[in-house]
Parts: C-alpha cells; sequence; structure tokens
C-alpha cells in the first residue's frame, strides 16, 4: 500500500472518530494546537516588527506586499493543496474585497479594521455562492468553473450599469490610511501599511492552521484523498468543501482588500486572469499544501520580479526585453524550483531537517 494510501486511510479514520465526538475542538490536543499557533504567531508578529523598522520605504512597500499576497495564498493553499479543489479564480475573489474596501473608504469613514472584516465577510457571501455550485464540480469541470469567475468577475466594472459606480477601467481612488498620530507626523506611511498588512496575515494565518489542524482539516484532507470512503465515514464532504470554499475566499478577500489599501487603488486591470495563476504558482513554488509554503511563494511572486526589473533598468537592455524580462524569468525561477525541489521549498526544507536529524542521531 502506498503512503499516500495509508495517510488517507489514517485521515479518515480521525475524520470519522472526530465526528463520533471523543476529540471535539475543545479537547486536549486541540488546545496545545491553539496555544502552540497562537505562541508562533507572536513571535512572528514581533520579528516583522522589528523588520520593518529595519527596512526603507521601498522595502516595507514590498513588505506589505507580501502580506496581502501571503493572505490570499493561504487560502488557495488550504482549498487546494489540502482540499484538492482547483481553484483558478483567486484574483476575482481579491477583486471583491478590493471594490468592498474601496467603496467602503469611499463613502463612509469606518475603521480601517471595520473595513478589512467588511472586505472578508463580503467576499465570504461570493465564496459560499460559489462554493455551493461547485461543490460537486470535479478536475477539469471545477477548474473551467473557476476560470469563467477569474475571467468574468472583474469585468463587471465595465459592466454599463456599474461604470459610474465602480469607474469603469479607471477603478475606484482610494485615499492612503494614515498613520496614528500616536506614531508621528514623521512616521512613514509605507511602514505603516506593512504593519498593516503583515499583521491581517498572521492573523489569517492562526486562523487557518487551527482549523486546518482540527477536526476540520481532517476530514479535509480525508475528502481529498477519497472522497466516497470519506463520505461512509460519516463526513459530510459537500458540507466540508463549501466551507473550505468560504474560508478561503474570505483569506483572498481580506488580501485584496490590503491591495487596495497599499496600492491606493482598486480596477480591473490589477485582477486579471494573471493574478489567479500567479497564485497558483505561489503555492506550488512554496509547497503544496503548507502555509508556510504559501509564504515562501508570495517572496518569489513578488521579489523575483521586482529584481529582474532592476536589472533590467541597470543593463540598459532595450525597452521591448526589460518589460518582458520579469515575467521570463519568474517562469524559469518556477521551472528550476520544481525540477530541484518537486516538493517545493517547504518541502525541500523538511526534507534537510529530517537529514540533518537523522545524521545527528
Amino acid at each position: 500500500m502506498s503512503g499516500t494510501g495509508v495517510r488517507g486511510k489514517a485521515e479518515m479514520s480521525r475524520a470519522a472518530t472526530d465526528a463520533a465526538g471523543p476529540l471535539g475542538p475543545l479537547g486536549g490536543l486541540w488546545r496545545l494546537t491553539l496555544v502552540r499557533h497562537t505562541t508562533w504567531a507572536l513571535l512572528t508578529g514581533a520579528g516583522l516588527l522589528l523588520l520593518s523598522l529595519a527596512l526603507s520605504p521601498y522595502h516595507n512597500l514590498q513588505l506589505a506586499q507580501v502580506g496581502y499576497i501571503t493572505c490570499a495564498a493561504t487560502g488557495l493553499t488550504m482549498l487546494t493543496g489540502l482540499g484538492g479543489q482547483i481553484s483558478l479564480g483567486h484574483g476575482a475573489f481579491m477583486a471583491v474585497g478590493a471594490y468592498t474596501a474601496a467603496l467602503l473608504l469611499e463613502h463612509q469613514s469606518w475603521p480601517l479594521a471595520v473595513v478589512m472584516a467588511a472586505a472578508a465577510a463580503a467576499t465570504a457571501v461570493v465564496g459560499l455562492i460559489v462554493g455551493v455550485g461547485a461543490a460537486r464540480l470535479h478536475g477539469p469541470y471545477l477548474a473551467g468553473a473557476t476560470l469563467a469567475l477569474a475571467v468574468g468577475l472583474p469585468g463587471l466594472a465595465n459592466y454599463g450599469p456599474l461604470t459610474g459606480w465602480l469607474h469603469g477601467q479607471e477603478g475606484l481612488s482610494v485615499a492612503p490610511s494614515p498613520p496614528p498620530l500616536a506614531l508621528g507626523e514623521t512616521f512613514p506611511l509605507e511602514r505603516w501599511q506593512a504593519w498593516i498588512s503583515c499583521l491581517a496575515t498572521v492573523i489569517t494565518m492562526w486562523f487557518l492552521a487551527n482549523l486546518i489542524h482540527g477536526r476540520f482539516g481532517r476530514s479535509l484532507r480525508a475528502t481529498r484523498d477519497d472522497e466516497i470512503a470519506a463520505a461512509l465515514s460519516g463526513i459530510k464532504v459537500a458540507r466540508v468543501r463549501i466551507i473550505a470554499s468560504v474560508a478561503a475566499a474570505a483569506a483572498a478577500g481580506l488580501g485584496g482588500g490590503l491591495l487596495a489599501v497599499v496600492a491606493t487603488l482598486a480596477a480591473p486591470g490589477a485582477f486579471t486572469l494573471t493574478l489567479s495563476l500567479q497564485l497558483i504558482a505561489a503555492i506550488i513554488l512554496g509547497g503544496l499544501g503548507s502555509l508556510a509554503g504559501a509564504v515562501w511563494g508570495s517572496l518569489i511572486l513578488v521579489l523575483v520580479p521586482s529584481w529582474a526589473s532592476d536589472y533590467a533598468a541597470s543593463a540598459n537592455v532595450p525597452h521591448d526585453i526589460a518589460s518582458n524580462l520579469p515575467p521570463a524569468i519568474f517562469g524559469l525561477v518556477l521551472i528550476g524550483v520544481m525540477l530541484v525541489f518537486p516538493r517545493g521549498l517547504q518541502g525541500a526544507l523538511r526534507i534537510g531537517v529530517r537529514r540533518l536529524r537523522a545524521l545527528k542521531s
């Protein structure tokens, strides 16, 4: 029997046991997991705070970009990497969150935290609608449905009755959210944006980590490994998939809201099919099924094109080549990582740690 088959049977056995009740969400194991994840979240937040203080405004802006990409990528990691549901429409979910945040900031003077929560909630509703429709779809059918979502939904901004409200192709401008006066008048806006983005990312990862390491996560992995066996074990497959879709959409919506705040713009051009494909590439680069892998993939997604653009500018290459150099280099990095590290960067890191432990023992 293959290792995957053994793991799948183990997941279904644990999920079926959970359904019977002995390992409920208030069990000792769950509490230990919650404490561990909370500790990691606090340490990560402190580390990001110190990092932002040491970075220049430009690099703080990049840190903010990594943050909102990571929000969307972690949700996609759960949905695709752990749930086995192929989604090519995550860019559309980010568009919903971005436009929700932009509209609220334009017409209401609500606190930024409320706006971000509203962006996530609005996108979760869209994720619920999509999840109900896609719960019974598989493979290319699910990919085709989410592809249509990625192509069609951002284009609604150019639809006649909505053009005056969403400003068509020009999009909605978002006024920068200034730092609190308590931080000082000279506090850099980019650092404040990095703080907002990183805080939202840490909270998102904390929530998803607790979700996928509990009863729901075991049920989700069981439905991915063998849907029929999972259903026979008492797992409600459709409900599990819908919950995964809602959680992933909410994470993407939060990422989209952060994008609108950091970029000070919500426009259809920012949420093309390319963005959805880049998010897929990010979770593959980092390692499917790993939240930490989503961070690695997001770093590559933000930093590699920036480095390529800087190289093209310093090398004085022709404009046509310079404009195509960042995606070409990103593609080469993707191919290289897949050839050298088939399980992604996080998978390679885990293998390396295991080998070091084996050598020490």
